[in-house]
């Protein structure tokens, strides 16, 4: 591994050594066999629709003639929110390289002291030197803007690129692969929507309205809009991310305030067990809560039934699809690949959609993440 690889990232994915050996595309053609998923359990969290999707992605590909790639998988963190999507990148990858067609690693930061802004500066370097070192394609969990013009010119020497869980459409990407932020936000609205008494009555959104982080913007509006055209008023918060004693108190004043009164709270991040705390600090700990994501506190506040549904994204298959469409775009072609993904793609999104988990179902969704190997 490099220096820049040492000092930030981890390898965790298959090293297949093949092609660094000096294997010749014409052995390895030969030895390629038809590429086989690992099964996984039957549950009813599994997405139907979205394993259709791969599976016929697969039965293409395999039909296809076999095509060698190295590919890079990048990601933010290998830690927390990005262990699913470690664990579905290196399942991919394993599965593409047992096949003999994919060489390559999963690589993310093992850094949890470094901050935003360094973080995005070792990345758009880690880019840069992955196609030095020969990257056919790329799936990457980007860190915002700042990495779009490392990854064009990767794009320009021919190198698709996939983004996964943070979108930059104004790169050259080829394929975004994550939750489409207002139409999740509508999903949540909707869960919510349905504990809600007759109104008129105010609903308290813990959000963002800021508008430099745009996916949260959206994420939150996609909420507020199912609410107010069923007849609510919605008062937007904008989280106090780094502050949550700040964060409760302003929430708890604006409780007290609302008028007409709150009949209901919705947490849009990984953060939203804080309307529990608010609503207990203004003396109304009935109100009904949803909540965004998947914290350990959220699932705490689930089991005494004070959070009444939560909507988890589905990291696992954020990295578990890179690898092969990267893989599909090389081997059948952008357009063949779109086409295949079309039931979930929205012009250049793929759209994964969340898992929408009730109270009563939290141990079952936790085990079911335990099974798959994406524990949070």
């Amino acid at each position: 591994m490099t220096m820049i690889g040492r000092n930030w990232a981890a390898a965790i994915g298959l090293m297949l050594m093949t092609a660094a050996c000096g294997e010749s595309d014409t052995d390895a053609a030969s030895a390629a066999t038809p590429i086989k998923r690992t099964p996984l359990p039957q549950n009813e969290f599994i997405p139907v629709k979205i394993e259709a999707t791969i599976d016929k992605l697969v039965a293409e590909i395999n039909k296809s003639s076999v095509q060698t790639m190295q590919i890079a998988v990048l990601l933010k963190s290998l830690n927390d929110f990005f262990a699913p999507v470690a664990t579905g990148a290196n399942r991919a990858m394993g599965e593409l390289g047992v096949s003999g067609r994919v060489t390559g690693n999963v690589l993310g930061s093992t850094n949890a002291s470094a901050d935003q802004e360094q973080l995005m500066e070792l990345q758009t370097e880690q880019i840069k030197q992955v196609v030095e070192e020969g990257a056919e394609g790329i799936a990457v969990t980007p860190f915002g803007e700042g990495n779009a013009a490392a990854l064009d010119k990767a794009i320009a020497k021919g190198i698709p690129v996939v983004t996964l869980d943070t979108d930059l459409v104004s790169s050259k990407r080829s394929i975004y692969v994550g939750i489409l932020s207002e139409f999740s936000g509508a999903t949540a609205g909707n869960t919510l929507l349905e504990m809600l008494p007759e109104g008129p009555g105010t609903v308290l959104i813990h959000g963002w309205a800021d508008p430099s982080w745009l996916d949260g913007v959206n994420r939150t509006q996609g909420a507020r809009g199912v609410l107010v055209e069923a007849g609510y008023d919605v008062l937007v918060h904008q989280s106090i991310y780094d502050d949550e004693a700040r964060d409760v108190e302003v929430m708890r004043g604006e409780i007290e305030d609302a008028d007409p009164p709150v009949v209901g709270l919705m947490g849009m991040f990984s953060d939203s067990y804080r309307c529990v705390l608010a609503a207990d600090a203004a003396g109304a700990p009935d109100l009904p809560v949803v909540a965004f994501d998947f914290a350990p506190q959220t699932a705490d506040y689930m089991r005494q039934g004070r959070i009444k549904a939560t909507h988890v994204q589905r990291q696992y298959y954020e990295g578990y699809l890179g690898p092969y469409i990267v893989y599909g775009i090389k081997s059948i072609g952008l357009d063949a690949t779109k086409k295949i993904l079309a039931p979930q793609l929205k012009g250049n999104q793929f759209d994964l959609g969340v898992d929408v988990v009730p109270s009563d179902k939290v141990d079952a969704y936790i085990g079911f993440l335990d099974e798959i190997g994406a524990e949070q």
